[in-house]
């Protein structure tokens, strides 16, 4: 290897209060791990000695301990963009701490390209490979690694890590797209068709050195499937099955889209598991473990991501087990697996998570009582506004009952009812295709509200302003407002509120 060999210190002490650093990786697979903890050291230096050192952070979607949470410790992130799940990074964003930019995933590589989020100091990318002509292989996303390698103005950073074993070489399919007008069609008309390189061609004059290390992902562990997650999965495969039944969905049917987390695994166990299910193909932007397992069983015929947000141990066993994969796997970058035009012209079907969704049909995936960030709308948005059937998941209470998922108006939307076709619950399924805002109303209602607080939320259009959409304006939010004053939504009390 013709590149100098850097520390993970040495190449930490490169970037300097002030820069931008650009990171491979998405959520948090591929993300790079030892130059980022080393950052974090030289922060926590410069701090104790009075001295101002922060650093602004572009990045696939989120990250782990060793980059979000050791960084926001150290209070070294001025500005961080897009999405991310970190609790730390978290916290210190809800502080008024950190300036968080929550951007459709989609849009992140081409608002970097188009000058609206500043410069790109350093590249920091994760590799299973690189050969000396600057063929570099990804590991185990796509992220927005060619755009932010093209655009670091004083470098590139490459970690080599041996966790990542080269046998993934050519399940990549590296694509950067033009920018306007020069932007071309992407001729991607099936699920695993290809349409750009199985590596990323880096400038060798760019590359800065190489961190070689062996630094497991840190891969979430989400929580086992109860009977709430069980429910809400049976809900949607039998929707869906209804769906296949008056040919609303064709025979062979469509691809899938699932967003990340314990909800979205139960739906794609409980879609897998139905015998009466055509084996089916995933175009998403997140792979978890139950697709895996549904590949190997045949289930799933073969999956579009954008990255393997897998447990370590399944991820190994998949290293292992390459050429089982490579005809059905293809990793994109996130400005093409979150295409909008690809998500409708090939008729995705698209199920994310949200907090909450109100009588009307908006969701909020992202804020809690409209203030305090969870996540972040990561790809959402992307699918479900273009997708061929939109479907929203929650439970439909919360905090052992004291807050209903369902309520008048949502504290935040990210989605809004002219976006939405579905809501599901474990109660039910709210479908509000061909629905006026009341009909929806009393859909969502009657379907989806937990039975606690189905009478709340029918007294509260008895007091509500009749129009389009009926609402109590004083009242809209009176079940958050009663959450923070009382900590149950139980106890809202409309007597307060005029008509």
């Amino acid at each position: 290897m013709a590149f100098t060999r850097l520390t993970a210190a040495e190449a930490a002490a490169l970037i300097k209060n002030g820069d931008n650093i650009g990171l491979s990786g998405f959520t948090p697979a591929g993300t790079p791990k030892a130059t980022t903890a080393e950052i974090a050291k030289i922060a926590h230096a410069e701090h104790e000695a009075g001295r101002p050192f922060q650093i602004g952070i572009f990045s696939g979607a989120s990250t782990g301990m060793s980059c979000d949470g050791a960084l926001a410790q150290e209070d070294a992130i001025r500005y961080r963009a897009p999405y991310t799940t970190n609790a730390v990074f978290r916290g210190k964003v809800n502080e008024g701490k950190i300036h968080y930019n929550d951007i459709h995933l989609s849009q992140m590589a081409q608002e970097l390209r188009y000058g609206f989020l500043g410069e790109v100091d350093y590249a920091i990318i994760e590799v299973c490979a690189i050969e000396d002509d600057g063929k570099a292989y990804l590991t185990a996303a796509g992220g927005i690694a060619p755009t932010i390698a093209r655009l670091a103005k004083k470098g590139i950073i490459i970690e080599l890590n041996a966790f990542h074993s080269p046998n993934s070489i050519g399940i990549h399919d590296v694509y950067e797209p033009k920018d306007p007008p020069m932007r071309e069609a992407l001729l991607i008309n099936k699920v695993t068709d290809r349409i750009g390189t199985p590596y990323l061609q880096l400038d060798p004059k760019k590359i800065l050195g190489v961190v070689e290390c062996n630094i497991p992902d840190e891969a979430r562990a989400f929580k086992g499937a109860d009977p709430v997650t069980d429910k809400i999965g049976e809900n949607v495969a039998n929707f869906l099955m209804g769906e296949l039944k008056r040919g609303i969905i064709p025979p062979s049917f469509l691809p899938f889209q699932s967003g990340v987390g314990t909800t979205a695994n139960a739906i794609l166990g409980a879609l897998g598991n139905n015998p009466e299910m055509p084996a089916f193909e995933i175009f998403t932007e997140v792979l978890q473990n139950s697709v895996v397992d549904l590949m190997y069983k045949g289930r799933v015929k073969c999956a579009s991501t954008c990255s393997l947000t897998v447990t370590n141990e399944v991820l190994t066993d998949m290293y292992k087990n390459m050429d089982f994969f490579k005809d059905k796997l293809v990793i994109r970058q996130s400005e093409i697996s979150n295409s909008p035009e690809l998500i409708r012209r090939l008729g995705v079907i698209a199920i994310n998570t949200a907090i909450e969704c109100d009588i009307y049909g908006h969701a909020n995936s992202t804020q809690i009582c409209g203030t305090k960030m969870m996540n972040g709308i990561g790809g959402s948005g992307d699918f479900e506004r273009n997708a061929f059937l939109s479907i929203f998941t929650c439970s439909s209470v919360a905090k052992d009952g004291k807050i209903s998922s369902i309520v008048p108006f949502c504290s935040h939307i990210d989605h809004t009812e002219h976006d939405i076709n579905i809501i599901v619950t474990e109660q039910g399924v709210a479908d509000l295709r061909g629905k006026s805002p009341i009909q929806r109303a009393h859909t969502i209602i009657e379907n989806c509200a937990h039975p606690d607080y189905k009478e709340l939320l029918w007294d509260y259009l008895k007091i509500s302003q009749k129009g389009q959409s009926w609402h109590n304006l004083s009242a809209a939010l009176s079940f958050h407002d009663t959450f923070v004053k009382e900590g149950d939504m139980h106890k809202v009390d409309f007597s307060k509120y005029s008509k």
